[in-house]
């Protein structure tokens, strides 16, 4: 399985043009190379003006950010664009839907984790259950009345959660204990709620060609 490392995260980053919160707090301090030098894309030609892109290299580039965000591979992501046209309703609301209802991302904006990529972390070594069993599947499809949880091993060693400040609020389709350190799933994702400015339509369209 192919992972992206620390310092690489940063450079995608800045590739994109803006911030994908792959780091966790980091992103929200002035640490991040975003805030310290721009939208400047890495190398050494970076800061220099590119070629107008192409309809398609915007598409591309829609694409390859919302995977990014999200932390899947190229064939994962495009089984969720196939199985959002196999869904009711439209099929960009369909594979956001399905991106944002993946476990890690759950425990990601939830608060119980600092990034994706941590959230990662958790599940893979069992230390997530959902209803009280132990899932080891990051890209499990969390569903309503679904408890998702932290063992009680990590539970004792972080005592609040690691993500968030005391305040933090979680999106209003999960309901956040922050006492337990778990999260119930009470609704399906609302659209509006799925704040990572990706654009849908682009993305259909790349699809589309």
């Amino acid at each position: 399985m192919s992972r992206v490392t620390l310092d690489a995260k940063c450079r995608l980053c800045r590739s994109a043009g803006t911030k994908l919160y792959l780091k966790g707090t980091r992103c929200y301090s002035a640490k991040c190379p975003i805030e310290r030098k721009g939208a400047v894309k890495p190398g050494m030609h970076g800061a220099k003006a590119g070629s107008k892109p192409t309809d398609y290299g915007i598409q591309l580039r829609a694409k390859q950010k919302a995977k990014r965000i999200y932390g899947v591979q190229e064939t994962q992501f495009k089984n969720y664009y196939l199985r959002a046209k196999t869904l009711k309703g439209l099929v960009g609301d369909n594979l956001l839907n399905l991106l944002e209802k993946r476990l890690d991302n759950v425990l990601s904006i939830s608060g119980l984790s600092l990034s994706r990529c941590s959230a990662k972390q958790l599940i893979s070594h069992g230390h997530v259950l959902v209803n009280g069993k132990v899932m080891d599947i990051p890209s499990y499809q969390v569903k309503i009345k679904d408890v998702v949880a932290l063992d009680s091993t990590i539970v004792d060693k972080i005592g609040t959660i690691p993500g968030s400040e005391a305040d933090f609020k979680t999106k209003s389709w999960l309901d956040l204990n922050k006492k337990d350190l778990t999260v119930k799933i009470i609704s399906e994702p609302l659209k509006e709620e799925i704040g990572n400015d990706i654009d849908i339509n682009l993305i259909i369209e790349y699809y589309s060609r």
